[in-house]
């Protein structure tokens, strides 16, 4: 579950920025761009201020508290009912939303990339049932196979990928926009549809830009800091001080993200024009614009960041279930628990719910409001009465078992009536 914590701050820094990075946003993002503009940049850019106070503030005392789960802390600062509640909560986002919307993305870039429909003649909507099968079924073995040693070793890995087509991707799609011409295409995108280039997003945007100061900066904190199977790369460095620089490191590959996931919308606004399935903007340039070689190393990239995200959060989950609800009710019954039995029955589960997340993912493709906010109405309705908790538990120690409890339940049912 946590690599024998005995990885570096290198790993652990690009365990972080891969496990964030997934075809959920090289999707959701370039979709924004095209269809609105560049403010939806500001959730990679302003989310280095929140990974800063997460570093400074929130790994000591996970470290100091010996806290190998978000649930764990929140046991030992309330009471165990608030660590299963909170438990089940983490399960039930992942599955509804993590798993099954990672395997989307990631079906949908590789379709795209590839236009599948046309070399094996099937539609559309079976590519990506086949796809989405694909990535979790590797995904699936990776995991119960190799563990999450093996998961943030990838990630470190395909972080350098990451760089080499970060690269390329704005060189050779300026340059198919300027006729050959890198600097003629640069020029295109600066002068024409300019609205697409406004960073500053309005009342009518998907990111207004008050939001940066309030509820995004909340949803930063929340998914650095308190998000399970990321403060799990995290707890699986050597020592504190590896944990605060990797996450230094993944700072810095958020602050040059953009070069990957964000330009390749604005390609698209003067490349692609009246696309039906909007969605599929980053593929489509990506599939235009590149040379086959590079097609072929962005797909392995895209393949390789659903896998490792979808990793993740298979392994994050059977830590929770196992360690958090599995084993206490097991220990309640005065039954032994050993650790064979315990990795035994987590393959288990990370086999069960890869299987729901695969059925279920395919059926994103009929959401009306769009991939990403999608993602981020969902998001919300599980991070917010947990993040809550866990500040108010940092805090102070005033707050009740039974009041940590009753908001988030309070919280949740009323999320799900308003939306």
């Amino acid at each position: 579950f946590f690599a024998d914590k005995e990885n570096n701050f290198w790993v652990v820094g690009g365990a972080l920025f891969l496990s964030n990075l997934s075809a959920n946003q090289l999707i959701g993002e370039n979709e924004s761009i095209y269809t609105d503009n560049m403010s939806v940049m500001a959730w990679g850019v302003s989310s280095v201020f929140a990974m800063l106070i997460v570093s400074k503030y929130f790994l000591p005392i996970y470290f100091k508290t010996n806290s190998m789960t978000i649930p764990d802390y929140l046991g030992k600062r309330f009471d165990g009912a608030t660590k299963r509640w909170v438990s089940l909560i983490f399960l039930c986002s992942y599955l509804v939303n993590l798993l099954p919307a990672v395997l989307y993305g990631g079906a949908v870039a590789f379709t795209g990339m590839f236009d599948t429909g046309l070399l094996t003649e099937i539609n559309y909507w079976s590519s990506i049932w086949i796809m989405v099968w694909v990535i979790g079924i590797i995904g699936t073995i990776y995991s119960i196979f190799g563990g999450l040693r093996a998961i943030t070793i990838s990630d470190s890995v395909l972080s350098i990928g990451i760089l080499l087509v970060g690269i390329a991707l704005p060189y050779y799609g300026f340059s198919y926009l300027g006729d050959g011409d890198f600097v003629n295409g640069l020029n295109l995108v600066l002068s024409q549809r300019t609205e697409h280039l406004n960073s500053i997003g309005g009342k009518n945007s998907e990111i207004p830009f008050g939001t940066i100061f309030t509820g995004m900066l909340i949803m930063n904190l929340y998914y650095w800091g308190m998000e399970q199977y990321i403060v799990q790369q995290a707890m699986t460095a050597k020592n504190l001080k590896h944990s605060q620089k990797g996450m230094a490191l993944a700072c810095l590959g958020k602050l040059l993200s953009p070069f990957l996931i964000n330009i390749p919308g604005l390609i698209g606004v003067h490349l692609l024009t009246n696309l039906d399935n909007t969605a599929a903007v980053f593929p489509r340039v990506v599939g235009i614009t590149l040379p086959d070689v590079l097609i072929g190393l962005t797909a392995t990239i895209v393949l390789g960041a659903a896998i490792t995200t979808f990793n993740a959060g298979l392994n994050s989950s059977s830590t929770l279930f196992i360690l958090n609800i599995y084993k206490p009710f097991k220990e309640r019954r005065q039954k032994e628990v050993n650790d064979l039995d315990l990795a035994r029955k987590a393959k288990l589960f990370q086999i069960v719910i890869s299987m729901v997340a695969m059925f279920a993912a395919p059926f994103i493709l009929f959401v009306e409001s769009g991939f990403y906010t999608y993602i981020q109405q969902l998001s919300g309705m599980f991070c917010i009465p947990i993040f809550t908790v866990i500040l108010l538990g940092f805090c102070t120690k005033t707050i009740t078992p039974f009041a940590a409890k009753s908001g988030m339940v309070l919280f949740i049912l009323t999320y799900v009536i308003a939306n």
